[in-house]
């Protein structure tokens, strides 16, 4: 077992070399570099800059002027070139700066992310400790009127877009123009540093109601779904048949023997939530306006900071490895039977 765990952690380090590589290479080639958009800022701004100089680039701006900036954000060196300094730099965790924020990428990152982790955390917790249990019950009683019902409401949850969902909550349930249940956005109130300790928290609660529930409301019907049909493929399977025909109670054929197995499926999932930590979602950050690394990732696409961008990608694919491994890991917790040596 052991050496399983190095084996994937050294694997793991070519594998995160090959997905910065492809990433740093597809977002270097595409058009609309930081140099443009820095250009195109001058251009609009007045600020053309050229000193009088004759000679002008397609741009429409001094050569002097582009070749200052293609030297201030390291475009003058080849991609290979640039590739290696960044690869050498993270070793030290120094992705440089942002171009739109002028401060460090780290300080950018970390600055956005204990808005998403919050909500990762709090709808990972709900997701899989309602999900789970309700489909085993759905499980259990297949085709009854209880998992009719519960199918119902779960896939008319389903069909709904975030960005609906995140809009109809918002105009219903905020603002008083029906229900002034929630407000309208934020992560707390303007006033909120002269609360109690008690009213702080009940109002960061209150705030987080209307997104986590967008949040969560696609993961739960797929989880849920998928515990169930899991869960009915192996009480279906000949050993569950044997251990009835033994005598055993169903409880135990259903929790001892059948569930296990049925985890497995489960277990997978775990390895994209990690990720959901990092990633957070754009549509909903933007219509509770909350500041986390779903928008911050949908600004540094926009202005190509290609600094921040590689940061996030280098950040969430260390993630998405760890939390597949830890998947793994699980397997042998779940089931004694899988044995990766």
């Amino acid at each position: 077992m052991l050496r399983y765990v190095v084996r994937r952690f050294f694997m793991m380090i070519p594998t995160l070399i090959g997905i910065t590589l492809l990433s740093f290479a597809i977002i270097n080639l595409a058009p609309g570099s930081p140099v443009e958009q820095k250009i195109m800022k001058m251009r609009f701004g007045g600020a053309m800059g050229g000193g009088g100089s004759n000679q002008t680039s397609e741009l429409g701006v001094s050569s002097k002027v582009v070749e200052a900036l293609k030297k201030q954000y390291g475009f003058d060196k080849p991609i290979y070139v640039r590739y290696g300094l960044w690869l050498k730099n993270i070793v030290t965790l120094n992705f440089g700066e942002s171009f739109s924020y002028e401060e460090p990428v780290t300080s950018v990152i970390a600055s956005k992310f204990p808005v998403s982790l919050q909500f990762g955390i709090i709808s990972l917790l709900m997701t899989y400790f309602v999900c789970v249990p309700l489909g085993i019950a759905k499980a259990i009683r297949d085709g009854s009127k209880f998992d009719m019902i519960s199918s119902f409401f779960l896939m008319i949850l389903y069909s709904i877009p975030p960005l609906i969902l995140a809009i109809l909550l918002r105009v219903y349930l905020a603002g008083g123009a029906f229900l002034d249940l929630f407000p309208l956005g934020d992560l707390y109130s303007d006033n909120y540093m002269e609360m109690g300790v008690w009213d702080q928290l009940i109002d960061r609660c209150s705030h987080f109601v209307l997104p986590l529930i967008c949040y969560v409301i696609g993961n739960f019907t797929v989880l849920t779904f998928l515990m169930k049909n899991s869960l009915l493929d192996e009480i279906r399977l000949d050993y569950v048949r044997t251990a009835r025909a033994k005598g055993l109670a169903e409880k135990s054929v259903v929790y001892k023997h059948a569930l296990r197995n049925a985890l497995i499926p489960i277990a997978t999932g775990l390895a994209s939530f990690l990720g959901f930590f990092f990633a957070g979602s754009v549509v909903i950050e933007q219509v509770f306006n909350l500041d986390g690394m779903g928008l911050l990732s949908y600004k540094a696409a926009l202005d190509r900071d290609y600094n921040v961008i590689m940061g996030l990608i280098f950040f969430q694919s260390i993630l998405m490895l760890v939390g597949r491994f830890l998947s793994d890991l699980s397997y042998t917790l779940i089931d004694p039977r899988i044995d990766f040596s």
